[in-house]
């Protein structure tokens, strides 16, 4: 089934959890998306995952169209949400929807994501005023991290956790779709998400959500170093392709790779010819 804003909706009224990992190319997507999936989002996360920076920060629009189009070539059911990243919408509202048209025209996004709460609702409204769905982003959100010092729980506070609650009424009220709430204490989020007619998508934010979000390659255990609490392993693809990557050298070098089985045969008799006429030369 094919997965939009109303079915998205329809989930959150029925109970029914929404899944939405991140993908950034066409196999992983395709993969994905025949797994049943309902929603994709190429977050700017592909800045550390794909591209190896320390943050989201450096990440074009560029990037960002490059990486949607391949995934929007391999999902043909999932409902696709695709990052505006950072200093690609904050300048004005006619900005955020230039390159919010972008997303949707060049990359083949449904929706877009950008993060912030009042201080973004004038974008918000012009991209929907455009026909293009918003997906909102509050809590820990990664663009803001100088201003945050660090990926750092966010809502731990009276004060903070009043406006992220206020931040989400705004954003529903600009006409967000959704809204992903990252970092902060699953009572919090379960609070906002009974004030909300959107859904809410978690991501270390409880079970309390109408759905949860990961980085896909935390969740099948790509990843080496730190790992935030709220990631959990759902499969170590990284252990196995590391014994696929050590057996192909140790195959290829020692002579048992490629096998007969995996090479293509020529008729005795030509090859005959050929070496009588290299004999010859």
């Amino acid at each position: 089934m094919k997965n939009t804003v109303s079915t998205l909706l329809k989930q959150k009224q029925s109970g029914d959890k929404i899944t939405m990992l991140t993908a950034y190319d066409y196999t992983t997507a395709k993969l994905m998306d025949e797994c049943g999936i309902n929603s994709l989002l190429i977050g700017d996360s592909l800045g550390m995952t794909m591209l190896g920076y320390e943050n989201t920060l450096p990440v074009t629009m560029e990037d960002m169209i490059h990486h949607t189009k391949a995934v929007a070539r391999g999902a043909k059911n999932a409902f696709i949400v695709a990052d505006m990243p950072f200093m690609s919408y904050q300048v004005s509202a006619e900005q955020a929807v230039i390159n919010a048209g972008r997303l949707v025209k060049e990359g083949g996004a449904h929706a877009v994501k950008l993060e912030g709460g009042a201080e973004v609702c004038q974008q918000i409204r012009a991209i929907v005023n455009a026909s293009i769905p918003v997906v909102a982003h509050l809590g820990l959100t990664p663009q803001s991290v100088n201003v945050f010092g660090g990926f750092k729980v966010q809502g731990k506070s009276l004060d903070n956790a009043r406006k992220l609650i206020e931040d989400a009424l705004k954003i529903q009220e600009a006409g967000a779709c959704a809204v992903v709430l990252e970092g902060i204490p699953a009572k919090l989020a379960e609070i906002i998400t009974g004030k909300l007619e959107i859904p809410t998508i978690g991501i270390g934010a409880g079970n309390g959500c109408d759905g949860q979000v990961l980085v896909y390659q935390d969740a099948m255990g790509m990843t080496s170093g730190h790992t935030a609490k709220f990631v959990k392993k759902f499969a170590e693809a990284g252990e196995l392709m590391r014994k696929g990557i050590s057996d192909y050298i140790a195959e290829t070098k020692s002579g048992t790779f490629p096998a007969e089985e995996h090479t293509y045969a020529i008729e005795e008799d030509v090859i005959n010819e050929i070496i009588r006429e290299e004999k010859k030369s």
